[in-house]
Order: C-alpha cells, then structure tokens, then sequence
C-alpha cells in the first residue's frame, strides 16, 4: 500500500517536473519570439528612417523646382534675348496664320496678309506680342484686372505707333477705323482697344505659357543650343534684311505707279525725276521688273495705299484692274 502511495507521488512529480520543464520551454520560446519580433520592428523602424531620409534627399532638388514653380505663379521668370527672338518669330508666324484664316472667312478670299515680300510672317503680331508680354508680365501680372488694363494701354499704343510707321516707311495702311467709335486717327478705337485688354489676359494666361513649353520641349529635344540659337539668329536677320528690301521695293513700286498710271500725287515733278533716275537705268530696270513688278507687289500688298495731291488716301491695286490681288476667291465657287 505504501509503495501504491510512493508511486503516485513519484508519477505526480514527475508529471509537475515535465510540466515545468514544458512551461520554462514555452516561456523561453516566447522570448525569444518576442525578442525576434522587437528586432525586426527596430530593423523596420531604422530602415523607414534611412528610407525617408533618402527620399527626402533625393526630392530635395524636386521639392526646390516645386517651390521656384510657385514662386514663378506670383512673379515671372526672367526672359533671355534668345526667348524675346523666339516669340518674335513665333508670334509673327501665328499672326499669319490667324490674318489668312480671318481673310477667308471674313471676305471670302484668300490673300496676302505677310508683312514682308518674303516668308510667312505678320511681324505686326510678333511686335505686339512680344511687347505685351514682356510690359505685362513685369507691370501687370498682380491678377486678370491688370492685365486686361496693361493689355488695354499697351495694345492701343503698339498698334497706334505700328500703323502710323507702316504709312510712314511701308506707305502701307493696314486698317483704318475711322468709322469706329471713340477713335484717334483712324488708327486706334475703343472697340478694338477692348479686345487688346482681352487678349492680354488670354495671352499671359493661357497662349503664352503654352509657348514657353513649346519653346522648353525644344530646347530638351535639340541636340545643340548653340545651332538653336544659331538659326534663330538667322531667322531675325533674314526678317530685319526682308524688312529693308520691301521697304526699297515698295518705294520704287510707288513711283513707278504714280508715273505709269498718271497718278495725281504731291510733288510730282520731284516723282517724276526720281523715275527716270531709277527704271531709265536698265540693270536696275530689269532686276525691278524681275523680282518687284507690279504683279508681284500687289500680290505681296493687296492692300498698298498711296497719297494722292489732296491728301488722302487710295489703293493702288485700282490703278491695275488687270491683276488679280487674291489667290483664291471662295464666294466666286459658291456662286457657280
């Protein structure tokens, strides 16, 4: 019976020894599974830190290019020479397109609207343009009330100066409102100074900005800046050099026609002998006649007006009903 006794006893400690040993076992699993856990998550928490450290090193040039864009929102970026010259010409090409397009479905023809004997640019938009956004984007630039005033002011007086130097040096005009509202000479008026206000808004706002990214893309995509460069200089010079030989070409047309066609202007004694000093030359003659003749002139400028003795002014294209001033009438295939 004792020994019954002694067994039991010896089975129940043996039972609580094992059970201790598997408790201590547990326990010592469970540390250690903690310790593991503790340090993966201080080995997480140190390596999110380096992490962000990393991004924020790499993003800090990013984070600067961000905050120089906000900068720019409120006051613009400075503009090189080569950006000046590239809206020139930019503007100048666009306000060719946009002359044509309005031609055509204004009139119902299509005609010259270039500014120069060659090449399709309106050099008035690329003037004006450039102006506008270089007076507006440091004078006006605080909100679209300031613009629209500076486009207001600044318009109205480039195209004035602009219309009175076409009449001046091209003999050209290119509009007249004298039966407009509120207007100075025939060449500016409230209506249109108006629409300069408006379009110095859309212009900052929406079509400049455009351009300027135009104006990036090529930049980032052109293998040389310098051969960018180059041409755009090659561009200007071509400009400025057409600009000269339409100014001489329209002068010698001018007296050419005031003879020829028996015009009644101011001084035509004087006229008179500067055509026989120039076409009495036949090598000048032949070159006038070969890249200036009137066909060429009143294809070029189907709206060149001249001054008559009285004073005012007519078109000369009336003294030549045998040219066509138009290369394309689109009311003549409707009415067939």
């Amino acid at each position: 019976m004792k020994n019954s006794v002694l067994d039991e006893k010896e089975i129940e400690e043996k039972i609580n020894l094992k059970k201790k040993q598997f408790e201590e076992r547990i326990e010592k699993r469970r540390q250690k599974f903690e310790e593991k856990v503790a340090r993966k998550k201080e080995r997480f928490q140190r390596k999110s830190k380096i992490t962000r450290y990393k991004i924020k090193k790499r993003n800090k040039k990013l984070i600067k290019k961000l905050e120089e864009v906000d900068e720019i929102k409120e006051k613009p970026r400075e503009t090189s020479i080569w950006r000046i010259l590239a809206y020139f010409i930019i503007y100048s090409f666009l306000g060719y397109v946009i002359e044509t397009v309005f031609a055509i479905f204004n009139y119902g023809i299509w005609e010259s609207r270039q500014s120069f004997l060659y090449g399709p640019f309106c050099c008035i938009y690329g003037l004006g343009a450039t102006i506008i956004i270089l007076v507006l984007r440091y004078r006006f630039f605080k909100n679209n009330h300031t613009l629209f005033v500076g486009g207001f002011i600044v318009g109205s007086i480039v195209e004035y100066i602009v219309s009175f130097l076409g009449e001046l040096i091209l003999n050209v005009k290119w509009w007249d409102y004298s039966n407009r509202f509120l207007n100075i000479n025939g060449r500016i008026c409230l209506l249109y100074s108006i629409f300069w206000g408006l379009l110095g808004v859309y212009l900052l706002r929406v079509v400049n900005p455009r351009v300027d990214k135009i104006i990036d893309w090529i930049k980032l995509k052109w293998k040389s800046i310098l051969v960018l460069r180059i041409l755009t200089l090659c561009l200007i010079v071509f400009l400025f050099v057409d600009f000269l030989l339409s100014g001489y070409a329209i002068y010698v047309f001018l007296i050419r026609a005031s003879i020829e066609k028996n015009i009644n202007v101011d001084n035509k004694e004087r006229v008179e002998i500067i055509y026989h000093e120039i076409y009495d030359d036949k090598i000048r003659n032949e070159r006038i006649n070969k890249f200036f003749s009137p066909y060429k002139m009143l294809r070029t400028y189907p709206n060149l007006t001249i001054t008559l003795e009285d004073g005012t002014m007519d078109k000369v294209r009336n003294y030549y009903p045998e040219i066509q001033t138009y290369y394309y009438d689109f009311d003549v295939e409707k009415n067939i």
